[in-house]
């Protein structure tokens, strides 16, 4: 029970990592399509990069597991991001709140099996 528990946080961890970390880098690496996007949601452009920036942080947070207080910081702001990039692709009705849709499910997957992975001490 213990092992399938653990493959089953890993997987999902690590897609929720990867799909943060292909958000992170289209911002990085895709600032001008990105650009009118933000633009299209209401949201100022001076946020591309340092959102691109936390999300890394966030991975390199859950991923090392070093602060546990960190760890759920990350999995809140990657909740939040989440959810108001759902609402966002809902409201200029642009097909992609299915991506930040399955990202919820990745992440509230990888965050309720972590508890069951690695318990409070």
């Amino acid at each position: 029970m213990n092992k399938r528990n653990k493959i089953i946080y890993w997987v999902l961890t690590g897609l929720i990592c990867a799909l943060m970390l292909m958000s992170a880098s289209m911002y990085i690496f895709n600032y001008e399509e990105v650009k009118p996007l933000f633009i299209a949601f209401g949201y100022p452009t001076y946020i591309i990069y340092p959102l691109a920036f936390a999300k890394i942080l966030g991975v390199i947070a859950i991923l090392t597991r070093k602060s546990k207080t960190l760890t759920e910081w990350a999995y809140a702001g990657f909740f939040f991001d989440l959810v108001l990039a759902f609402f966002a692709h809902y409201m200029i009705e642009d097909g992609g709140q299915m991506a930040a849709a399955v990202g919820c499910v990745l992440l509230l997957g990888s965050y309720f099996m972590s508890k069951k992975v690695f318990p409070a001490k």
